[in-house]
């Protein structure tokens, strides 16, 4: 695997149109969610809109990444990192969300791209990371405890029992 993180430019809009497609087409949420807040197919709009620089109504400034596979030319997903934390995102969403197109999961893509995005939040001066997940997200949760995560507790949120967990990098 030949993967690294990437801003969106026009010159990876087949890649993203791609991923998307594919994520669309199997009925899956997308995760991260500012992926699916606007729509792709509008892509300027959406690249102007994929990131928040300055905060306000309760959102963080944050940074977007999606991960290319260098060797095939394709996005394998995409990371959010928010550079602060408010509270909302301190009880159940964190600094990174992160997410794996359908077909490259259970390949070992989001373990190294979470470590792609600790080394993006090391930069920004992060030097503790919450990461969170459903707990019935066996896969998500290995892949942040394959970067260091350290289970602090597990919250009800709505019905779904999320875990949260710490990374010191």
């Amino acid at each position: 695997m030949n993967l690294t993180l990437v801003k969106l430019t026009c010159e990876y809009k087949a890649q993203l149109f791609d991923m998307m497609d594919e994520w669309c087409a199997s009925g899956e949420k997308i995760i991260p969610y500012v992926i699916r807040k606007n729509d792709y197919h509008d892509f300027e709009n959406y690249v102007a809109n994929l990131e928040i620089t300055e905060e306000r109504e309760g959102l963080v400034p944050d940074s977007t990444y999606f991960c290319l596979d260098r060797d095939r030319n394709i996005f394998v997903g995409a990371v959010n990192i928010r550079h602060r934390l408010n509270d909302a995102l301190l009880r159940d969403g964190g600094h990174i969300g992160d997410g794996v197109r359908p077909s490259e999961r259970r390949k070992g893509v989001a373990t190294a791209m979470i470590a792609l995005a600790l080394d993006e939040c090391r930069k920004l001066g992060i030097d503790r990371v919450l990461m969170v997940c459903d707990r019935d997200n066996i896969g998500s949760a290995k892949s942040i405890i394959n970067n260091g995560g350290v289970l602090e507790n597990e919250i009800c949120d709505g019905g779904d029992v999320v875990q949260r967990y710490w990374i010191d990098i």
